[in-house]
This record gives C-alpha cells, structure tokens and sequence, in this order.
C-alpha cells in the first residue's frame, strides 16, 4: 500500500531537543520563511522518492518511475526538465558530476564537467601588468568551458538506464515549448540577475517579458531550447555536439569574442571514475573525486572529527563548533592548493584521505584556540607540499543516484547563443585566474588548478552517498559554490553524530569556514549570542552568512540513520526551505 506522501515519523516530539533553540524556524537571512519550533517531517515513500529544486522537475521524475523506469532514467529526465524549469542553474550548456549506486552495490561516479577550450591559455585573464581583468572569466562568451551535461546525461542513459531517450526528454520539451506557469520561488530567482540579462539580446527576450522582469503567475515560454531539445531527442548527443546547435553556439562564440570552436565540442567526452570512500563512525561515504574537491575534502574533514566526541560535546555547542571550524579550516588548505583535474596534475589522494594524516592535522588544532589562516598553509607543517543544483532518485530496486550540474553563477555566462535557448555556463572563473587572486566564491587557489587547454576547473561540488553495512541509507548533495562542501558535511553529521532525521538535518542552520577569507560564515540561528562570545573568546572570526544552498537528501529505511520506518515507507526525501522552491515527491 502506498503512504500519504507527509507523514509524521514516531517520537516527533524529541526533534526540538535535538535541534535546541538554534533551529528556530531553520530560516536564513535571505528567506522569508515562516519561523517555527520544530522541521516538517520528511516526505515518506514506499517505492521511490525524488528530490530537486523545482516542483515540476521532481513531478517528472516521479512519472519516470511510476512508468517503470530506474532511478538512472529518472535522474536523466530531472535533468533535462531543470533545464527548462530551473534556468539559473538546471542546464544544457554547464556540466557537472553523477555519484550512482546501483541495486547490485556497484559504484561510480560520472564526470561531465565543462573543459577549457582548446584555445585557453593560462593568463587569458590578465592584463599587461599581470592582474585579473574583473568580469572576463564571469560575464560573456569568453567566461564559458565546453558544455558536458548533454554528454553526460546521454552517457548515464545508454549505460545504466532503461528507458529510450525520446521518453524521457519528451516532458522537458513539452514544458519549454508550451511553457510553465512562473511561482515566486521561480521570479526570486530570475530577478537576481535581470540586469546581467539585459545585456545579451538572445537571453532578455527568453527570460524578460517585453523588456521588463517576469512576475509570479506569468508563464514562461522557450521555444528555442524546445527544438535543441528535439534534437537532443532524436540525434542523442550528436543533436547538441554537432549539426545546427553547434554550429550556432561557435557563431556566436565567435562574434563574443569567445573561444568555443567546433573542434571543442566535438573532443568532448565523459569520464567515468571511481568514486572517492572513506568511512566514519560505522558508515561509508561515498563521493566525488577529482575533478570535484569535494568527496576529498569531506574525507578529510571527517577524518578530523572522527578523534572529538561530537554527539557528548553537543549540536552547535561552542567546543564542537570549534572543532568543526579548525577542521574544515585545515581541509581547505589542502583543497585550494594541491587538487585539479587528474588528466593533468598528480592528487595527492592516498595522502589527503589517510587516517594518520588526519591526526596529525588534529593534533595541530588548539582546543582553546583559533587558528591563523595566514599561518596554516601549504609547505608549513602539517601541510607539507605534497549557483548550480542538485537532485537525488532513490528506486524500488535499491539503484541511488545523486547528481550535482551547474553552470556556475546563476544564469552561468548571462549569454545564450541565438537559435538555441541555451544558456552558457561561466565555468572558467572556477580555475586559478592568478595564485593569490580569490574568484567568485572567494576561493584562493593554486597551481594545481591554472588554466590549461582541455583542462577541467576544479569544483566543489559534492554528489554523496553514504553507506551502512554495504547498503545506502542516505543521498545527498547540494549547490553553492565553495559551501557545498561544508553544507553536505554538516548534513552528515548531523545524522551521524546529532540524530536528527534527515529533514532535521537538512533544515538546521550552517557555518561555513574556507581557510581564506580568514572567516567563518553563520547562518541565522547558527550561533546564539553566548556561544558566539565563547567561540570569539578562542579567537574565532565570525561573519554574516553565506548565501543559502538548496540542499536534497533521501534517507533510505527510515526517517533517520538507525531509526524505525513508518508504516510500509522506505523513502524519506528532504527538500530544502532555504529558497522557497523545490519539492521531494515519491509514490
């Protein structure tokens, strides 16, 4: 039998316990969510369960299963609908990462990340005088890499789904074609950017209605992305790599002053990885290796806070705050200077993830004092030299896919190629511009991710699985530039070390530390005023908060990690408040 798709787990009422006082409302500063005591309970399932940024794109994902297709064929349909449906980020023209698990327990990771065109140099950015021309690498056709996420979703299909191709593109082409009815979530979005907007024809008449900015109940309509989608549909990848597409997304490269030639798109490929493992507490986690930063850097932090007893210590209390910081501020030294693209540098993988490693970073952390960003660098002992969106499909059959895609800044590049309806991604502020010169999310990065033609950038994002006793129990992933990391982190441990299920752990307020700035960004309700005193006392610099992530997680068996199921529930999704859009639906 099949569950209300709202249920309220046992024992709900031990939730604010868990949480504090700090989750109050779970609200940051840039929503206007309502403030209450306690999260809603997770959306509970018995045969699958989708989450993603966009209610329309979830539905479609949920018809993919109901009609008999797997969570690989769900999550190939997701993405092309947020394409249509979440344009700052949901994408023809970006790329991004697939973590999958299939029913049998084979792993792996699926890398469809953008590259540097052929004709990238190192310093295409600088001036004479060697400093970054602001705007170049974010804004405009030389900002773009060669699109992956075409290539990528066709890859994930032919190999690992079930469906034909045709079947699941058909809802993201009915939707650009005949348009879909604009909610406010949807309009908040949009209007983040309508400046940038206005200055490329082709973009303002797709994504401004006469000029002016969209308002809530107006529908929008993409008729070009419609017919690159039909060929997409009937020619596979080859309908966006070669033909009219192409040949319209050179053009106008060319007349931008953009690098991407036919000979980019037609060496682009895919690459399929081995996921990146580590283990904490009793579970598995399993994520994404390089190109991605982010499957290490989670190891890495983990491996920090195995050694501190977490859970005693307490959620957001001053001490573990502390550990949590110096932890993430550590990792970061290493993420910034010594990861990139494997096909051209040499990731220290064995080193970073190494449990021995991990102690002697801890042993460098002072419980009672913060440490100096400007002192914690790469070659100093312990560090010897050595806007994107996520969705995740769980299915009957035990298959789990998390997929991370983006086209980095809302709205990628702001440019999109006349004809086509597809919007340019911006990924080239990802690589080091300049060692020493921070990029949009404030990043200071080295050598090892300088540009270099047919280069991946290095990214963050963080497509996650977690494991217990060899079975899933948790998918989970998130956008948001540099704070992916930290946000899918902390949404683990809140599981593992906190027991808060897994709509709990997704609502519940966020820090966020990079190394440099030498900050730690706090979400509204993070941090009260007395641990903020404490914490400031140790000599911890706090800041405002980051912008919010639009986080997803399914808990696999039961609302939380070694809970009781509900009823006849397998599936709990989690949809993150944070943006006013989204949905998590199963059946």
């Amino acid at each position: 039998m099949s569950l209300p798709s709202r249920i309220r787990p046992p024992r709900a009422a031990t939730s604010t316990g868990r949480l504090a006082t700090a989750v109050l409302g779970c609200c940051t500063v840039l929503t206007c969510l309502p403030v209450k005591a306690a999260s809603d309970a997770p959306v509970a399932a018995e045969h699958g369960m989708v989450v993603s940024a966009q209610a329309l794109a979830t539905r479609v994902g949920v018809d993919v299963l109901k009609k008999g297709g797997n969570a690989i064929d769900a999550a190939v349909a997701v993405g092309y609908a947020l394409a249509v449906v979440y344009p700052a980020a949901g994408n023809l023209g970006g790329g991004g990462f697939m973590t999958i698990e299939l029913a049998d327990g084979r792993k792996t990771f699926l890398d469809f990340r953008e590259k540097a065109p052929l004709a990238a140099t190192a310093n295409m950015y600088l001036d004479a005088k060697g400093d970054v021309l602001e705007g170049l690498s974010t804004i405009g056709y030389l900002a773009a890499a060669v699109p992956g996420s075409v290539a990528g979703l066709e890859y994930a299909r032919s190999h690992y789904g079930k469906l034909p191709r045709a079947a699941l593109i058909a809802p993201a082409i009915r939707l650009a074609e005949q348009g879909f009815t604009l909610e406010q979530g949807d309009i908040d979005i949009l209007n983040t950017t309508v400046a940038d907007l206005k200055r490329d024809p082709a973009a303002a008449a797709i994504f401004l209605k006469e000029g002016r900015p969209f308002v809530a109940g107006e529908r929008l309509y993409q008729r070009d992305l419609g017919r690159s989608l039909r060929l997409v549909s009937q020619r596979g990848a080859s309908g966006f790599y070669k033909g009219s597409v192409a040949a319209q997304i050179v053009a106008a490269s060319g007349r931008g002053h953009g690098i991407i030639s036919q000979a980019d798109l037609d060496q682009y490929s895919v690459r399929e990885l081995r996921p990146i493992e580590c283990n904490y507490r009793g579970y598995r986690i399993i994520s994404a290796p390089p190109p991605s930063s982010g499957g290490v850097t989670i190891c890495e932090i983990l491996n920090i806070l195995e050694g501190y007893p977490l859970a005693q210590l307490g959620y957001h209390s001053a001490q573990a705050l502390h550990y949590e910081i110096e932890a993430m501020r550590h990792a970061y030294v290493d993420r910034n200077a010594y990861l990139g693209d494997p096909d051209f540098v040499a990731n220290p993988l064995t080193h970073l993830l190494d449990k021995a490693y991990a102690a002697e970073l801890r042993a460098a952390i002072n419980p009672e004092r913060a440490g100096v960003s400007a002192d914690i660098r790469p070659g100093v002992a312990p560090h010897e030299g050595r806007n994107t969106t996520h969705y995740c499909v769980v299915d009957a059959a035990g298959n789990s896919v998390s997929v991370t895609y983006t086209l980095n800044d809302w709205f990628g590049a702001k440019v999109v190629p006349a004809g086509t309806g597809v919007l340019l991604n911006d990924e080239m502020d990802d690589f080091t511009a300049k060692v020493g010169v921070p990029n949009m999310y404030g990043l200071v990065q080295g050598e090892a991710n300088a540009i270099a033609a047919g280069k991946r950038p290095l990214s963050s994002m963080s497509p996650t699985i977690v494991e217990r006793d060899g079975k899933p129990v948790l998918v989970v992933g998130t956008p948001g530039g540099s704070v992916i990391i930290t946000a899918v982190l902390q949404t683990i441990i809140n599981m593992i070390d906190f027991g808060m299920n897994v709509q709990e752990a997704v609502d519940a307020p966020r820090i966020h530390q990079q190394w440099l700035p030498d900050v730690t960004l706090a979400e509204r309700f993070a941090i009260n005023p007395d641990t903020a005193r404490l914490l400031e006392a140790k000599g911890q610099k706090l800041g405002p908060p980051q912008d919010p992530n639009h986080l997803e997680a399914i808990s696999i068996g039961a609302p939380s990690l070694g809970g009781e199921p509900v009823g006849a529930a397998r599936f709990y999704g989690a949809n993150d408040p944070r943006r006013n859009t989204g949905l998590a639906q199963g059946f």
